[in-house]
């Protein structure tokens, strides 16, 4: 969907967070923002239950599927599978930093194989009707990025990704945890805005240390073709997310009472079909956070959510300690 700019805005692929009921929830809030599943390994998808991985609902467009891997074959297959579920982008990782991934040969490891990861991407797009895209680091472990990246682009480019997303973070493969990788090394924005100079025939965004809706305009400002923010857009999704259909030039901007409701009939649906609420309201706690009454809707969502047998009752009893709340601030 690169045509539509979708790009401009995205939500980052975050494992155990970016699921279908997530992006359901954060699509109230955006019609034009790029939507990112969990990555998915290829062996996953051509072994694992396909319906239950790669399923996704139409209202979730633009979305963009993310898989991992590093064998060429496996990563056309997982790619050929997917082209029938109609996604709108597909994704290879080069960024994460787990030990499961490095195990397996794939994710930010790849940033020391950019000859590879030619190959898998080429293999892809042999499959693809969509476009491929990489996410990747500024670099791994020792490796100087000015040097690398650059590199890596020029190298995967050849093979035809002309889309890239960029953590602006190295990687440290040995020493630190996941999460000290998202946290710990420092962040060079500048070098991604550089690689934008250097190749203003690719599409270049930037992920990583972004946490306001303020920020990515700047740096789309600054000349980027599109911002990623992860968790920012997880735990304070009002403050991101709304009102960024304005980078597109469109005046959507919910108010956060309507994306409440605008969520229930997803919700009741989703119980009928036997799942339970908790599984949709964790990904809507931070919706209110940083205003009154934020705290009482994390609290009841957070102790009634769970109690089998829950209902939407639960979350317009949570919305009425945010109304109340506001209605008493105002009176």
């Amino acid at each position: 969907m690169q045509e539509n700019q979708s790009y401009k805005l995205s939500v980052a692929p975050m494992m155990d967070w970016t699921d279908r009921h997530c992006r359901v929830f954060h699509r109230r809030m955006t019609r034009r923002a790029m939507l990112y599943t969990e990555m998915v390994t290829a062996p996953a998808v051509i072994h694992g239950p396909k319906a239950r991985l790669l399923d996704f609902g139409a209202e979730e467009h633009p979305v963009a599927l993310q898989l991992g891997g590093s064998d060429p074959g496996e990563l056309a297959r997982a790619t050929g599978i997917a082209r029938d579920w109609g996604y709108d982008e597909i994704n290879l990782n080069c960024g994460c930093p787990s030990d499961r991934v490095q195990s397996g040969c794939f994710g930010a490891v790849l940033m020391e194989r950019p000859a590879l990861v030619a190959d898998c991407v080429a293999a892809m797009r042999g499959e693809s009707d969509v476009p491929v895209t990489v996410k990747c680091r500024i670099g791994v472990d020792e490796q100087d990025p000015q040097e690398v990246l650059p590199r890596f682009l020029e190298t995967v480019a050849a093979a035809g990704v002309r889309h890239f997303i960029v953590h602006a973070r190295k990687a440290w493969l040995q020493g630190l945890s996941p999460k000290e990788n998202r946290e710990i090394p420092p962040l060079d924005h500048p070098l991604v805005l550089r690689m934008k100079r250097e190749f203003p025939e690719l599409t270049i965004c930037l992920n990583g240390g972004v946490t306001s809706l303020e920020q990515a305009r700047d740096l789309l400002a600054q000349g980027l073709d599109g911002v990623m923010i992860g968790r920012a857009a997880y735990h304070d999704p009002g403050h991101v997310l709304i009102g960024a259909d304005g980078l597109w030039g469109m005046d959507h901007a919910p108010a956060r009472e309507e994306v409440v409701r605008a969520m229930l009939p997803y919700i009741e649906a989703h119980l009928a079909g036997g799942g339970r609420l908790h599984q949709v309201t964790r990904h809507m706690l931070g919706l209110f956070h940083g205003l009154p009454g934020a705290r009482g809707w994390r609290q009841v969502l957070s102790a009634e959510a769970g109690r089998g047998g829950a209902g939407v009752e639960v979350v317009e009893r949570a919305l009425a300690r945010v109304t109340g709340e506001t209605e008493r601030l105002a009176g």
